[in-house]
């Protein structure tokens, strides 16, 4: 009987220290994961600023001058093209496309919305915290 108990002793023993080596390997595994993303984000992050520094060049107000005037074929404002205020339209009547859907559907009337009489009474009385 007791050696029966030394065998199982031991083979738990055995049992423990293969567990604890596998979570010890998935550990450094999963630590080796961590640092090479942790790489890989450096990376992305340097890629990110190398482009926000080439659109910034790109978008020069100068260069997109210098290629409006190459490719763009604008021509100055003339004093007839400006407009005063008394040139522009008026505002148009202000349409609400809702309103008359619900005007039409017969929806549009006030309706009886319930007051807050206080608590329910159905429901039981909380305590203060």
């Amino acid at each position: 009987m007791v050696r029966i108990l030394n065998v199982l002793a031991i083979l738990a023993l055995i049992g423990s220290a293969v567990y604890a080596y596998s979570i010890k390997y998935q550990t450094i595994f999963y630590a080796e994961q961590i640092v090479h993303l942790g790489h890989e984000i450096g990376l992305e992050k340097n890629r990110i600023g190398l482009l926000r520094a080439d659109f910034a060049h790109l978008s020069r107000p100068e260069r997109i001058a210098a290629l409006a005037d190459r490719f763009l074929d604008m021509q100055e404002p003339t004093l007839m093209q400006i407009v005063g205020i008394d040139g522009l339209p008026e505002k148009g009547p202000k349409d609400d496309e809702i309103g008359r859907k619900l005007e039409a559907l017969g929806l549009a009337q006030p309706t009886n919305t319930p007051r807050d009489t206080g608590p329910d009474p159905t429901t039981p009385p909380t305590k203060p915290r």
